[in-house]
């Protein structure tokens, strides 16, 4: 493996975002927050109050002390135990306030964070939902995964644990501040000077640490990505027994994450040592300042007005102790904060990517004919759709959808230095089967994702029914789709839930309808529990076969007035493919159909076949005039030409 190089820092990264995390809580939680504020600052009041009773009790016990020496014992007694007890009494009610209020901290903030958390999910979930196609093509399902258990949980990490044990900390310092300036300025500014050295450290050590942290959740995201892709290609790798390859390239990733978690926790892990060390050598300095300011009598400087005494110097070593303690709490949080900032730079960066541009106006309506022959708009379910367009005079118009797609001059590239469809032109009237052949990388996939807009062009147009589909709003644009892929992609859930995927509305006889329309009704029928058997994991006990005609039926239930199958036959035996065909005429029957298809017998009765090369439309027509021409269509077809795949 080669060294790992220095980490620069990127001038392009996202900022921090703890700003806005804090202002999201906020937002959401506010009287929660108001009142974790409150419990936070009685806690650090309670928890620091120890050193001003302490002050208090040793400079009781020395009065008592000298009282005994002129008055006796008894005398000294009634002087010392109602104080005492008092004092005593006070300090057990506000210890019971600082327990009820931690308590009361900790239960509020376990319902701010889980509740922050899930809106976090919902948010990234929405936003993930209305991102283009061409994000999930160039980013790794694993690491968009990543995005929702590693990242989520530095967030939970810095909501229930970092924040409120660093605010903790911070007010506490203000109340220890308070008390030393009570008993003593003197005192007060020696310990300034460990508080400067342990931020100096502080600011090295934690600022190295943040960083490789940033670079370990990038990393943890690649190793997830890898990790998920194996996941889903199993059997490809056993059956080309690349099993110790994928190891190693594992290796290479794996061994890449140690060495950003190796350099995040290395500074991380030596932060605490040596701070605690920092707060012994204050701990001895103090007690040996304080032995001085008593041995050499010198006035004590204080808002209390008390001498330089024991009773002085006992407590604030206590103070000086807890001060350091809470310095190195504030410290060891900033490892949590970084990593959390790591995460949550990641899941804003989702959140905050470029949703899919949708500028269309003209709708998708259900129609009907009214008692003159007018087309107009209903809200029932007629199996008569209409395209429902505004015009800027205030006018609507209603234009039957008839499935009439046009393609004039079309260029596109998925990066604008590399065009890969050059002049396209296509003209699909209602009805008609057009098929599209070529080689693998020639354009043929890439057509069909212009028409629903996965994709949009560079330049030329595409019409639907006469309508600029820059026009159409794209929900109601590819509503007005049916697409059956290739690779399916059946979801948890039953038969019939997978059916209904197409058209929610569809009622349990709409969907059964649309499964004999593919051919799908009798396999079904066969199935342990019929159209309610549970499918998982993508329908892996069902074959191929029975899966893609899942899938048709799917389709066919939405009753899309144009089709787009993408070599849906191409992976199928030829038994199979006969009984997924059937299925696929039936669901062609009366519609508009784009046809993409390897094995060249499954379009021999399209209206036209249009073959494509690298990009560019060479030969168009029936089957029978394309062979009378005795072009590139014509060697596919007899064997002369095999057909790259």
């Amino acid at each position: 493996m080669p060294p790992r190089q220095p980490y620069v820092k990127d001038p392009n990264a996202p900022k921090p975002q703890v700003g806005r995390i804090i202002k999201e809580l906020f937002a959401n939680y506010k009287g929660r927050l108001s009142f974790v504020l409150v419990c936070l600052l009685l806690s650090a009041v309670a928890g620091s109050v120890a050193s001003l009773f302490l002050n208090r009790i040793v400079s009781i016990i020395e009065a008592a002390l000298e009282i005994y020496k002129k008055s006796g014992a008894d005398a000294a007694m009634d002087y010392a135990q109602p104080k005492l007890t008092k004092l005593l009494i006070l300090m057990a009610v506000i210890y019971v306030v600082g327990i009820a209020a931690s308590l009361a901290q900790q239960l509020n903030m376990a319902i701010i964070t889980q509740g922050h958390l899930a809106k976090m999910r919902e948010k990234m979930f929405k936003c993930m939902e209305k991102l283009p196609i061409k994000y999930f093509d160039t980013h790794p399902h694993g690491d968009i995964m990543s995005h929702y258990t590693n990242d989520i949980d530095t967030l939970r990490q810095l909501i229930s644990q970092a924040l409120p044990q660093a605010l903790t900390a911070a007010l506490t310092l203000l109340v220890l501040l308070f008390n030393m300036f009570y008993l003593s300025v003197w005192m007060t500014l020696v310990v300034f000077v460990g508080v400067v050295a342990m931020t100096m450290v502080t600011k090295k050590i934690g600022g190295n640490s943040a960083k490789f942290f940033i670079k370990q959740q990038k990393s943890l995201g690649k190793a997830e990505g890898y990790i998920e892709e194996m996941i889903e290609g199993q059997k490809v790798v056993k059956v080309f027994c690349h099993e110790e390859q994928s190891k190693k390239d594992f290796d290479v990733i794996n061994e890449q994450l140690f060495e950003d978690a190796n350099s995040a926790n290395k500074f991380a892990n030596i932060l605490m040592p040596i701070m605690g060390n920092i707060g012994n050598i204050m701990y001895i300095l103090m007690s040996f300042a304080g032995g001085l300011f008593i041995t050499f009598k010198i006035p004590n400087l204080s808002i209390s007005g008390q001498a330089m005494t024991i009773a002085v110097v006992v407590p604030f070593l206590g103070m000086t102790r807890q001060f350091c303690q809470n310095i190195s709490n504030v410290s060891q949080q900033i490892n949590a904060v970084a990593m959390a900032m790591a995460g949550a730079t990641r899941i804003y960066s989702l959140i905050d990517e470029t949703p899919e541009v949708d500028d269309g106006y003209v709708t998708l309506v259900n129609a009907k004919y009214d008692d003159n022959g007018n087309l107009v708009e209903c809200s029932e379910r007629t199996n008569v759709w209409a395209w429902k367009h505004p015009h800027e005079d205030g006018t609507t118009t209603l234009k039957k959808v008839e499935g009439k797609v046009e393609l004039n001059e079309v260029d596109f590239g998925y990066v604008p230095e590399k065009i890969v469809l050059h002049e396209v032109s296509i003209y699909a009237n209602p009805g008609e089967k057009i098929a599209f052949v070529g080689a693998t990388g020639a354009g043929k996939t890439t057509i069909t994702n212009l028409i629903n807009r996965f994709y949009d062009i560079a330049d030329g147009k595409i019409r639907y029914d006469g309508i600029n589909i820059n026009k159409i709003k794209k929900d109601d644009l590819r509503r007005s789709l049916g697409i059956v892929l290739q690779d399916v992609n059946l979801f948890t859930g039953t038969v019939m839930d997978n059916i209904r995927y197409g058209n929610l509305t569809a009622t349990d006889e709409e969907c059964i309808a649309a499964a004999r329309l593919a051919n799908a009704h009798d396999f079904i029928t066969r199935l342990p529990e019929g159209y309610n058997t549970m499918l998982t994991g993508n329908g892996a006990n069902l074959s191929q076969g029975q899966r893609q005609l899942i899938s048709i039926a799917r389709a066919a239930v939405a009753d899309p007035p144009v089709m787009i199958l993408d070599e849906a036959t191409s992976s199928l035996d030829t038994r199979t493919e006969a009984l997924v065909q059937r299925g696929m005429d039936g669901l062609m029957y009366g519609r508009t159909v784009f046809v993409i298809a390897h094995r060249l017998s499954t379009v021999k009765n399209s209206d036209v076949i249009m073959v494509l090369e690298q990009g560019r439309i060479i030969e168009r027509g029936s089957h029978k005039k394309l062979i009378e021409e005795k072009g590139k269509y014509y060697q596919l077809y007899t064997g002369a030409f095999e057909l790259e795949y």
